[in-house]
């Protein structure tokens, strides 16, 4: 790994990212390795200036091979991904090794890390973040190849989220951002070590949380919302979910519960930023990971 990039402010109203990359800009110390060059980004400046999520569409889902091609997709945020995907990349034989993109979610998902790969290296990353930061929860985004995703980090062959809440959005909360901080730390920590191959010894497996399907809030025919997440749903991010538990309560009282053949763990759940496309939580698969 010769060129890790970290890149804030993707989605302009989450902050900490944003923040810790003008802290970063002002004293570099904290993210320098002597085994690879270390840059920031910021993403999305416009849609930080004007506090909003993002201008015209996501930009976090603009970095598939076929629309960063595409030259009739050009509102803000489709070119502003071609602009970073000539900046870090091209997609598919990037300059850039490694890709740290930093996000903040309004669910309860605690220090999160989003891996997109879970091959050796991706492994074996997980495995140190928790053994340096128990709390750490490690998800699986890793069902479509990297060439296949539309996130930022699947710029560079590899590239992690790192997703740290509950934080408002357009907001700055110190126990969030410092989670943040310290796991961005442990990263390249990683990598440094990986580099100069002196990994210490490392678990021999960990718990992950392997993404399965995306649940919407209840509604009519119309398309219109008819019901909310159930009390004893939100805020229990990474919580057992059965078969016949409580999961949404409609707005005339009644209740839905959920219909599933696994043991589900709900994560994102109630995020505002998913309210556009009416999206009530994610749900994963518990697995334990061999490193």
């Amino acid at each position: 790994m010769k060129t890790v990039a970290i890149v804030g402010g993707t989605h302009g109203n989450e902050f900490s990212g944003i923040y810790l990359l003008r802290k970063w800009q002002q004293s570099s110390a904290s993210i320098i390795r002597d085994s690879f060059a270390t840059e920031t980004v910021f993403a999305n400046p416009k849609a930080y200036q004007e506090n909003k999520r993002y201008l015209d569409s996501d930009m976090n889902r603009q970095f598939s091979h076929t629309d960063l091609t595409d030259p009739l997709l050009t509102n803000y945020e489709q070119s502003r991904a071609k602009v970073l995907n000539a900046q870090l990349g091209p997609k598919g034989d990037a300059r850039t090794d490694f890709i740290i993109d930093l996000h903040n979610t309004t669910s309860n998902m605690g220090p999160s890390l989003i891996l997109l790969q879970s091959d050796a290296f991706n492994r074996k990353l997980a495995a140190y973040v928790v053994s340096k930061m128990p709390d750490a929860v490690i998800v699986l985004e890793d069902q479509i190849s990297v060439a296949e995703h539309y996130f930022l980090s699947s710029i560079a062959p590899q590239g992690v989220i790192v997703e740290v809440g509950p934080q408002p959005q357009s907001v700055i909360r110190q126990d969030i951002l410092e989670w943040m901080e310290e796991m961005t730390g442990h990263i390249l920590d990683y990598i440094d070590l990986y580099n100069r191959d002196e990994l210490p010894v490392l678990p021999s497996s960990f718990e992950a949380y392997k993404y399965h399907e995306t649940l919407k809030l209840p509604e009519n025919e119309q398309g219109e919302r008819i019901g909310m997440v159930h009390r004893n749903v939100q805020d229990a991010d990474f919580k057992p979910l059965h078969n016949g538990d409580p999961i949404f309560t409609l707005f005339d009282g009644s209740i839905i519960c959920w219909e599933g053949e696994y043991e589900a763990y709900p994560h994102f759940i109630n995020e505002a930023a998913y309210y556009d496309n009416n999206l009530a939580m994610s749900l994963a698969k518990k697995v334990v990971v061999e490193v």
